[in-house]
């Protein structure tokens, strides 16, 4: 009898503990997989600048439990854990992002910039709330993009307000919720066909989803968009959102201008070139 009851004790315990192990397993195999993918295009000791993979949270936001740049870096540069500001959720959790002074969204790939001191983190925030800090992004989006005769280039000045639809969503359409802010976006068109068009894109201010959220406003939105476009048929071979944060410029703590640009992944140059190619 005390056998069977000390077989059942050990079944119910280590049973648990198997789960834990094998889903912290799971976790360590996806930070290999993704981290691997980080590439650095430039550091000093001021500020670093990456290439980050599409699929990678910048950091943590209270809801879901994955691998973030912020686990990166912590690893790589751990004396910048207190470089930065956190923030406070509504739950009273208290999410530390040392040195993130800008974010790009999960599925975007592209260039970001982390302050590695204080000092940088401050300088870099300065020149974010005054939109002096120079961001070009690529994109392909659905339909054929026009502009009007003898114009090079467009713009949307559209505000951008909360979704009435969806919690996640944002809007620059009629029927927003809440504060709505100014957004301003200038583009260019490279390529463009009936299907889709290949884009430049020039954010001025820097609001949550701006580039996703204004070309869904002029009914083009980013090819494979699950958020803004979930009813539309992926293109070009892409299996996650098709915008590339191609290029970053700001002033560095000398007060000189530098700038950095992101080389494309495999899947977004795949794609130029399909776009390029095509009559």
């Amino acid at each position: 009898m005390r056998g069977a009851e000390y077989s059942d004790v050990r079944f119910f315990s280590i049973g648990p503990l198997r789960g834990l192990f094998t889903f912290a397993i799971i976790i360590l195999n996806m930070m290999e997989n993704i981290f691997s993918k980080i590439k650095i295009i430039f550091e000093n000791d001021a500020y670093l600048v990456i290439n980050k993979p599409a699929g990678l949270v910048v950091h943590p936001d209270g809801r879901t439990h994955e691998p973030t740049l912020v686990d990166w870096l912590l690893n790589k540069y751990p004396n910048i854990k207190n470089v930065g500001e956190p923030i406070l959720l509504k739950s009273g959790e208290v999410i530390i992002r040392p040195g993130i002074v800008h974010r790009i969204d999960r599925e975007t790939s592209g260039v970001l910039v982390v302050a590695k001191t204080q000092e940088m983190f401050n300088c870099l925030k300065k020149q974010f709330r005054n939109n002096s800090v120079s961001k070009k992004y690529n994109a392909f989006v659905y339909g054929e993009v026009k502009l009007q005769d003898g114009e090079g280039s467009g713009i949307i000045d559209r505000s951008i307000g909360r979704s009435a639809k969806d919690f996640r969503m944002w809007s620059a359409q009629r029927g927003a919720r809440g504060k709505e802010r100014e957004a301003i976006t200038e583009y260019s068109i490279i390529k463009a066909t009936r299907e889709y068009s290949y884009i430049e894109a020039r954010p001025k201010t820097g609001r949550t989803h701006q580039i996703r959220v204004h070309f869904k406003a002029i009914n083009h939105p980013v090819v494979a968009d699950r958020l803004y476009a979930p009813k539309k048929e992926a293109l070009l071979g892409f299996e996650r959102l098709a915008l590339h944060a191609r290029e970053i410029s700001f002033l560095n703590l000398e007060g000189n201008r530098v700038t950095f640009e992101a080389p494309y992944p495999d899947d977004f140059m795949n794609a130029v070139k399909m776009a390029i190619n095509k009559e």
